[in-house]
């Protein structure tokens, strides 16, 4: 039985959590929490507390066996772009995009 867990409007880009994401579909859902346990990027850690979530929600509502899970999909689209200025030279401006995410973790027992 599938169960599912989402993390809306994350401030971090899709593309950094995508690289991650790559790493740990298909894999069971120990090997994922380990792997992203000891990985440097800030996205790991938020990716973790998706699984962790998701397997809460497996736990609970569905009553599934920890140990049979696994990570079936994950993705992460595009959220919302926080659109910021900075000053340059001469008087003139740029534009600082801080891009956020929708994070979406799909588990099933195998």
């Amino acid at each position: 039985m599938e169960t599912k867990a989402e993390a809306r409007f994350v401030r971090v880009s899709a593309r950094k959590v995508r690289l991650l994401m790559d790493e740990v579909r298909g894999r069971k859902v120990g090997d994922a929490r380990l792997m992203l346990t000891y990985a440097p990027q800030k996205a790991a850690k938020i990716l973790k507390k998706v699984i962790d979530s998701a397997v809460a929600n497996a736990e609970h509502n569905n009553h599934c066996d920890v140990d049979t899970l696994y990570v079936k999909k994950v993705y992460g689209n595009e959220g919302p772009t926080l659109k910021r200025w900075r000053p340059r030279a001469q008087g003139r401006a740029t534009r600082i995009r801080k891009r956020t995410s929708h994070l979406t973790v799909i588990l099933d027992e195998l």
